[in-house]
């Protein structure tokens, strides 16, 4: 049997017809499309689904929809305004905060949460909060110090995301091939 949900996700209300058993991470993922949430452990324990509901932050993975029926749920989608990223998404950007990604947008929900908490955090109290957040690929060094580059406002003002040109090349017998352009 469903149960009609309206869900405020980034600010967008949305009505679904769920089953009670629905997991926010699914529905969020599969039925209203936003996949940047990820999906890691399935039990709560890597941070990789982590999405702030009602200002607090929450594994998805764990957290049934229909429990969020007219909360404030944001997601890593909802971040960057009117084209501009987020200060923390820059700073994961500029500062080198990520490698393979799956861990990134947990890490980011979570950096949120803690400055919305606390805007100026010790090194020791971000450590802290992030430890909730697994990165298999260990990069805790350049999550902490994107983290606390936004703490410490050390991030570009400048910065576009690509707004620089790109053109990536093959060598093929001292000739470059052009294969792909960005703009």
């Amino acid at each position: 049997m469903t149960k009609q949900v309206q869900l405020v996700v980034n600010g967008e209300a949305y009505h679904l017809d769920l089953e009670p058993n629905r997991l926010l991470l699914h529905v969020l993922r599969d039925d209203i499309g936003l996949t940047g949430t990820k999906e890691g452990c399935s039990i709560g324990v890597c941070g990789a689904c982590s999405v702030i509901v009602d200002g607090r932050l929450v594994s998805s993975c764990l957290t049934l929809a229909v429990g969020c029926q007219n909360k404030n749920i944001e997601t890593i989608e909802g971040l960057a305004k009117d084209g501009k990223l987020h200060p923390l998404q820059q700073a994961f950007i500029e500062f080198g905060g990520f490698q393979c990604g799956i861990c990134t947008p947990g890490q980011i929900m979570a950096a949120k949460a803690l400055l919305d908490e606390n805007p100026k955090p010790s090194e020791e109290e971000v450590k802290e909060w992030m430890s909730g957040n697994l990165c298999r690929c260990t990069g805790y060094y350049k999550i902490l110090e994107s983290v606390m580059a936004v703490v410490n406002e050390k991030i570009s003002p400048d910065f576009q995301f690509r707004a620089r040109r790109q053109e990536a090349k093959i060598q093929s017998l001292d000739v470059y091939k052009s294969v792909a352009k960005t703009e």
